[in-house]
C-alpha cells in the first residue's frame, strides 16, 4: 500500500469514527434531537429513524469507503475447533471456545444422541411449573460437586446468567462493583438491577479496596464483580487479594469463569485451583457450558440459601424454559471427560505458551496475555485489524479482528483463541504468516 493511500484510508477511517461516536451518544441518549431532528413524525415511528441502526450503517460504511470486506457471519460447516470448514475449505481456526476440543468429541456426541431419542430436543417448559428431567440436575450435582460447592442450578444462556441472578438478588440501595473490562452481561445485570453501579480499573484490587473504603457504609448488600480469564486479553485477577477486600468490606464476590474453566488451573478446576484459593471463599461461581463443557447455557455455584434463592425467584430460571436434555447431557459428559482426562488441560496450556511465546518472538504485542486460552496481537488501528484478518484468510487461518468500539482505537487487536487441539505446526505457521502479513 502507497504512503497517499494510507493516508486516505486513516483520513476515512477518523471522519467515520467521529460519524461512529455521534451516533453511540445519540444511542446512549434517544431522547436527545440528533441526525433525525428534521424528519417527520411517523418517520420515527420507523427502526431506519433510530440512532442505533445509524450505527449499523456507519459501521457498514466504514468498510465499504475503507475497502475492506467483512470477516463477521461466515458460514462454518461441521465441526468448529482447531480447523472448521468455509465454504468448503478447511481453515487452521483461532475462532472457536472449543478449548479442549470437547464438541465433537465422539462420545460427548454419543451421550448427546441418547439423550434425544430418551428426551426429545427440548425441556419444552419451565422446570418449576412443568417438572425437571434427571440430566438436568445430573449436570447441576456434578457441577456443585466440581466446584466443591452445596449446590448449582443451570440457566438456558451463559449472558443472561448473569443479568437475571445479579438482577434477582440486588436492587436499590445496593452496589455493585465490577472490573472496569468485565462482560456486557455483568454490566447489563447490574444496570437492570436498579443497584448503584461503580467501575474500578482492571484487575485492581488495591483500587477496588480504597473504593469500598469510602463508600461500602452507604450500601445495604455489595456485590464485587470479576472474571477468571478475561475473554478481551486473555489476562486474569488475583484472586486471593480480591477474597481479602472482600471479606475486609463485608461484600459478596462473583468470579465468572465463563473462559477459565477447564482452562487455567492444573487439573482445570479454574481460576481457584490456578491461585490455591478454597472454593467457599468466594460467594458465586458463574461459569458457561458453551466453551469447555461443550454445550450451551449457564450456572450458578455456591451456598444452598443461594440456590434455593435463584430456583424460586431469578426471573431467568422461574419463567425460561429449562435447559435441554441434549445440552445437559453434553455438558455432563463433558464435564466427566474434563475430570478424567487433565492431559487435555495440560496440552491446551502448553499451545497457549507457544502461541504467546513465539508472537511475542516475532515482535508482536500481545498486550497483558498469560498465554493460556486467549491471546491478542494488538494492531493499533481497527482498518490494520480488519485487514490482517481478511489476509490471513486468503491464507487459509481463521481469526477475528476486535476493533473499534468494541475497543478503543489504539487497541483495536485480532483475538486468537486456542484449543487443546491446536498441533504444534499450526500454531507456528499462524505467526510466521502473520509475521509476514505485517512486514515483519
Amino acid at each position: 500500500m502507497g504512503l497517499g493511500e494510507h493516508l486516505r484510508q486513516q483520513l476515512a477511517a477518523k471522519a467515520l469514527k467521529r460519524q461512529l461516536d455521534r451516533a453511540t451518544e445519540e444511542a446512549a441518549a434517544p431522547g436527545v434531537p440528533g441526525a433525525a431532528r428534521a424528519e417527520t413524525l411517523p418517520a420515527r415511528s420507523r427502526f431506519e429513524s433510530m440512532p442505533q441502526y445509524q450505527q449499523v450503517k456507519i459501521m457498514r460504511e466504514m468498510g465499504d469507503k475503507l475497502r475492506v470486506g467483512s470477516p463477521f457471519f461466515r458460514v462454518h460447516d461441521g465441526v468448529a475447533g482447531a480447523t472448521t470448514f468455509i465454504d468448503g475449505r478447511e481453515y487452521i481456526n483461532f475462532a472457536s471456545y472449543n478449548y479442549l476440543g470437547l464438541s465433537g468429541d465422539a462420545a460427548v456426541s454419543g451421550r448427546a444422541k441418547a439423550a434425544i431419542d430418551r428426551y426429545g430436543t427440548s425441556a419444552s417448559a419451565s422446570r418449576i411449573v412443568a417438572g425437571e428431567r434427571p440430566v438436568q440436575r445430573a449436570l447441576e450435582k456434578a457441577l456443585a460437586s466440581f466446584y466443591e460447592a452445596e449446590d448449582c442450578v443451570a440457566f438456558v444462556s451463559g449472558h443472561a446468567t448473569n443479568v437475571t441472578v445479579i438482577g434477582a438478588l440486588f436492587g436499590p440501595g445496593d452496589l455493585i462493583v465490577h472490573d472496569a473490562r468485565a462482560h456486557n452481561s455483568i454490566v447489563q445485570g447490574a444496570q437492570l438491577s436498579g443497584a448503584k453501579r461503580l467501575g474500578f480499573p482492571h484487575n485492581d484490587w488495591q483500587a477496588l479496596d480504597e473504593l469500598l473504603t469510602r463508600v461500602r457504609r452507604e450500601y445495604r448488600h455489595v456485590l464485587i464483580a470479576i472474571e477468571g480469564l478475561y475473554s478481551m486479553d486473555g489476562d486474569f485477577p488475583d484472586l486471593a487479594r480480591f477474597v481479602e477486600v472482600k471479606e475486609r468490606h463485608g461484600a459478596f464476590l462473583m468470579v465468572d469463569e465463563a473462559h477459565s474453566l477447564g482452562v487455567l488451573g492444573a487439573t482445570g478446576k479454574g481460576i481457584r485451583e490456578h491461585c490455591g484459593v478454597a472454593s467457599d471463599a468466594v460467594d458465586l461461581w458463574m461459569g458457561t457450558m458453551s466453551k469447555t463443557l461443550a454445550g450451551c447455557g449457564g450456572f450458578i455455584a455456591g451456598c444452598e440459601p443461594l440456590v434455593d434463592m435463584l430456583r424460586y425467584l431469578a426471573p431467568g430460571f422461574l419463567y425460561s424454559v429449562g435447559l435441554a436434555p441434549t445440552l445437559a447431557e453434553a455438558s455432563l459428559a463433558a464435564l466427566e471427560r474434563l475430570i478424567e482426562e487433565p492431559q487435555r488441560v495440560t496440552q491446551l496450556q502448553a499451545r497457549g505458551r507457544q502461541f504467546l511465546t513465539e508472537a511475542r518472538e516475532a515482535g508482536f504485542d500481545t498486550g497483558e496475555s498469560a498465554g493460556f486460552a486467549v491471546v491478542p496481537i494488538i494492531t493499533g488501528s481497527s482498518v490494520r485489524a480488519a485487514q490482517w484478518s481478511n489476509a490471513m484468510f486468503d491464507e487459509g487461518i481463521n481469526v477475528q479482528p476486535i476493533f473499534y468500539p468494541a475497543v478503543e482505537e489504539k487497541a483495536a487487536r485480532l483475538r486468537f483463541f486456542i484449543c487443546s487441539t491446536h498441533e504444534p505446526e499450526q500454531i507456528s505457521r499462524t505467526v510466521a504468516t502473520l509475521a509476514r502479513i505485517a512486514g515483519r
